[in-house]
């Protein structure tokens, strides 16, 4: 097998590469291919972006969303866990 070479793009490069995609109308491929990078990394990260600005699906979440919804979710299991428990602790009527 031959040496598999990872190139390693700064978080800079990357939100350029975006914003050429976003401002330039060139799809991701021609935007790639003149960047001189993979189009198949350009569209990752590409995709990632839109996703983060909940531009993914209509009605989705942006990163931020997602993580606020994670943590309420935990806050909730954790409030029910404790109800249980409080509820078990009571005598019965």
């Amino acid at each position: 097998m031959g040496n598999k070479c990872t190139k390693w793009y700064t978080e800079e490069f990357k939100r350029d590469a975006i914003a050429l995609v976003d401002s330039s109308g060139k799809t991701v491929t021609a935007v790639a291919r003149e960047l001189g990078i993979s189009s198949e990394s350009l569209r990752g990260w590409y995709r990632r972006a839109k996703a983060a600005r909940g531009e993914d699906a209509p009605g989705g979440l942006t990163s931020a969303e997602r993580d606020e919804l994670r943590g309420l979710r935990k806050e909730n299991r954790e409030q029910q866990q404790t109800i249980e428990i409080l509820k078990k602790r009571q005598p019965s009527s």
